[in-house]
Formats: structure tokens, C-alpha cells, sequence
């Protein structure tokens, strides 16, 4: 079992900026792919970011690419998602997500998530 806790949401200026961390407890946070999606009212829940186990490969959506990024640091069982220029369609509540193997891209492919973190750019 993976136990994810987000940190970091809040309410920031269109074109600012936010980190959001995610820590896990657990079993070895090391050997899961991590990732972050993403839902606002009304929608469907929405990928955002994924890495790898090693931290090698990063995939993003179009949406945010060259605006946000993931890292981890397996150290210390934490996943960061970097959130630059952001926009008034980012808001959301955005969740962080672990798997063993490759990462998925679908929201069913993670069994472990946290609680979420809202996240809420004014224009």
C-alpha cells in the first residue's frame, strides 16, 4: 500500500505560479510511477503529468506543456508538480497518483491517489 498526501494548492493570479508536493508513505516509493491529474466542476477527471520510476521519462498534456513540470526526489518519498503561467482553465482539484510499472496516462491505471489539493487562478 501507498499512501499519498497533496500540499501546495491555493489561489494565485492568471500568469503566477505554485508547487504542488505530494508525499507518500508506504510501501518503497522508489520503485512507482507517479503522476497528476486533474478535475474542475462539471468535467471529467483530467492527466496532467507522469513520470517514470527512474525520473528519465516525463509525459505531459498538451495543455500544459512548457508550463508545468514534474519531479521527484526518491529520497524523500516526494513528488513536485512546478505550475508556471498559470490560467484560469487550471483550476481545478488536482490529485497525485502512484503504480507500480510503466506510467499510464488513464486515470484507471492508478490504484493509489491522494485526497486531492484545489488549485483556483483568478483572471
Amino acid at each position: 500500500q501507498v499512501q499519498l498526501v497533496e500540499s501546495g494548492g491555493g489561489l494565485v493570479q492568471a500568469g503566477g505560479s505554485l508547487r504542488l508536493s505530494c508525499s507518500a508513505s508506504g510501501r518503497t516509493f522508489s520503485s512507482y510511477a507517479t503522476g497528476w491529474f486533474r478535475q474542475a466542476p462539471g468535467k471529467e477527471r483530467e492527466f496532467v503529468a507522469a513520470m517514470d520510476v527512474s525520473g528519465g521519462s516525463t509525459y505531459y498534456t498538451n495543455s500544459v506543456k512548457g508550463r508545468f513540470t514534474i519531479s521527484r526526489d526518491n529520497a524523500k518519498n516526494t513528488v513536485y508538480l512546478q505550475m508556471n503561467s498559470l490560467k484560469p482553465e487550471d483550476t481545478a482539484v488536482y490529485y497525485c497518483v502512484a503504480r507500480s510499472g510503466r506510467y499510464s496516462i488513464f486515470p484507471t491505471g492508478y490504484p493509489y491517489w491522494g485526497q486531492g489539493t484545489q488549485v483556483t487562478v483568478s483572471s
